[in-house]
């Protein structure tokens, strides 16, 4: 080991000036020199390295490794990194362990091949790295939580957001309605007015003129007065009950009350009332056999639905026609037909024809409210029956009302 003591000086001097480690070993990685810096790092004297093996340094869980990388380092011998990627461990004196770096230089020195190896003690860059990732991992462990905070509040915003919405909503609805039923309100008192006046004109006109007619001759005008204050009266009685029906409806006090009837018995009430409103020429042509006919249904509702058909059918149809109405019973359903030759239920308005207060535009001349059929559609549907109907402007409608049946006979 004396191969190196003529370099000895030499070494010293470039050695001591400089912070690193410094250590060189021969090819049998024995050390053949150290300065002060690497000797005090690993807690040695020069002088106790000397002619060790390089393996005194090195911790034991590590040995196999370095030797592994020394081997190779020999193979292909040229200056680098030690173990560059991987981690390298010194062991001290006291047999304690440190992270290093290491950086291997070959060269000959008397003839035979050296290698020296510049030591750097790397715990405080490790310890840095170390926070480092510490502070990184408290940073994401924090971001995590302030992250599913936010969707935390995000949900919660749009929970609130959606239920500002429907609030909104809701209370968008609740104007449109009230909008509406404002509308409904002055078109209802407008109607009111217009359809009790008219009738009610009637009534005083006939009733003047009925006090004038005092002879004994003149009882057929009389009676064509008192027929004109009936007429009226029954239309003033009809719009009432169809009045209190669109209360009832509203706020669901309707009691129907489901009975065994004969058909025939509605069909005669109505017909025997509305024959006081036939035109001059207009007769209605009664439904045959349905003498022994006998159905389970609402019979008020059944009555109220047939006089608002057949009362429109006089109605909207001219003088010297007829009105039909047929029944047809079905495995299932009774179907109950009221057909006119009147004007017609223009096409561009059918589809509005059920809608409480419409009135088409050729009828809006005739007398009428508009809630009739609307009545009569809610009375069925309740009752798990319907109503349709087919019509051509000027050749007449047919009204279908259909209930559920099943026979009595």
């Amino acid at each position: 080991m004396n191969f190196f003591q003529k370099e000895h000086s030499i070494f010293d001097l470039l050695t001591e000036t400089i912070s690193e480690g410094i250590v060189i070993v021969d090819t049998s990685q024995i050390i053949v020199a150290v300065n002060d810096t690497l000797a005090q790092l690993f807690g040695y004297e020069r002088d106790e390295l000397l002619g060790k093996p390089l393996q005194v340094l090195i911790p034991m869980e590590h040995k196999s490794k370095h030797t592994a990388y020394v081997h190779q380092f020999m193979g292909h011998s040229q200056k680098r990194i030690m173990g560059q990627g991987r981690e390298l461990f010194g062991l001290r004196k006291d047999g304690s362990s440190f992270p290093l770096e290491v950086g291997l230089k070959p060269f000959e020195a008397n003839g035979k091949h050296c290698v020296m190896a510049m030591v750097i003690d790397i715990s405080l860059q490790k310890q840095r790295e170390q926070q480092m990732m510490d502070i990184n991992a408290e940073l994401e462990r924090r971001v995590d939580e302030r992250t599913q905070a936010l969707q935390a509040s995000i949900l919660h915003l749009k929970d609130e957001i959606e239920k500002r919405k429907e609030a909104e909503n809701q209370i968008k609805e609740s104007l449109r309605k009230e909008r509406e039923l404002n509308d409904l309100k002055t078109k209802f008192l407008s109607l009111v007015s217009h359809e009790f006046k008219t009738p009610l004109s009637g009534i005083l006109t006939s009733s003047s003129l009925i006090s004038k007619y005092t002879q004994t001759d003149q009882q057929e005008k009389r009676d064509k007065h008192i027929k004109t204050i009936v007429s009226k009266v029954k239309y003033l009685n009809n719009i009432l009950d169809d009045f209190l029906s669109v209360e009832r409806l509203e706020t669901g006090k309707v009691n129907y009350k489901l009975t065994v009837f004969p058909l025939s018995r509605v069909i005669n009430e109505v017909v025997y009332n509305s024959n006081m409103l036939l035109k001059e020429g207009q007769h209605i042509e009664y439904p045959e056999g349905i003498d022994d006919m006998e159905i389970y249904f609402d019979e008020k509702a059944l009555e109220l639905v047939l006089t608002n058909l057949i009362n429109n059918a006089i109605k909207y149809s001219p003088e010297n026609t007829t009105i039909r109405i047929q029944v047809q019973p079905q495995e299932k359903q009774l179907l109950l037909k009221v057909m006119d030759e009147g004007i017609g239920i223009p096409e561009k308005e059918q589809k509005f024809i059920f809608n409480r207060y419409f009135r088409a535009e050729n009828a809006l001349l005739n007398e009428g409210t508009g809630i009739g059929l609307n009545i009569a559609q809610s009375h069925l549907e309740n009752l798990q029956g319907g109503i349709t109907f087919e019509s051509k402007e000027n050749m007449g409608t047919t009204f279908t009302v259909s209930i559920p049946y099943k026979s009595q006979r």
